[in-house]
This record gives structure tokens, sequence and C-alpha cells, in this order.
């Protein structure tokens, strides 16, 4: 029964997403929206410009696949780097390491970038 709305449910999915994700660049860069602002050509800043470039692109379904496959990497990385930290004192479960988010995004814009923009994405109307 569901089946039928498949395509309309992936582009809700892509489109909130991408919006959630978008956010996140400006309380990085611009320190809006409760978040710090970060110094200027930092990793945290430059991590704020892709969250805000590819939350866009994904977002408005704009090159969707390539967007989506720098966010998903950029999610890797910030589990890694942030949650598990490589360190012995730190967990690698994302329950016990605050990591659950990164590690969605990450496997969330993965499957975006495999399938692309699909339905009500910029790339289909041009």
């Amino acid at each position: 029964m569901l089946k039928h709305f498949e395509n309309q449910a992936y582009a809700l999915l892509r489109i909130v997403a991408g919006f959630m994700f978008c956010f996140h660049g400006p309380q990085k860069v611009l320190g809006l929206f409760g978040g710090p602002l970060q110094q200027p050509m930092t990793q945290l800043w430059w991590a704020g410009i892709i969250e805000l470039v590819c939350g866009l692109g994904i977002f408005l379904g704009w090159r969707t696949r390539l967007w989506a496959f720098i966010a998903s990497g950029e999610m890797a990385v910030a589990y890694f780097q942030a949650h598990w930290r490589f360190q012995l004192d730190q967990n690698f479960f994302p329950g016990v390491n605050h990591g659950e988010m990164a590690v969605l995004y990450c496997f969330i814009f993965f499957y975006i970038a495999c399938k692309g923009g699909g339905s009500f994405a910029v790339d289909k109307k041009v």
C-alpha cells in the first residue's frame, strides 16, 4: 500500500535531511541558531561551509549525488574524529559516544549519493 508513495517518500527524506543539515553551517560559520561561532579557516569552520553548501544542494536536489557524497564523507570524518577519537577512553559505539546523528547523516547521505535527486529535484527541472 505504501509502495505507491515510494518516490515521494524518498524526495521527502532528501529534502528534510538536506534542510536539517544546512542549518549546521550557519551555526559554525556565522554563530546563528544558537551555535558556537568557529574561527575562520579552521577545520570546524570548513565543516560549516560544507554543511551549508551540501545541505542546500541536497535540499534543492541540485547536483545531489556530488553534494551528498561530500556530506557523507564529512560525517564519517566527524564520527571518527569527534566521537570515537581513536582513543582508548572513547567507546566505538554511537549510543555511548553520542555519534548517532553523524552515523545517520553519513549513511542517509551515502544512500542519497547512490540514488540521486529523485522527484522534486532542481536537476529534473533544468
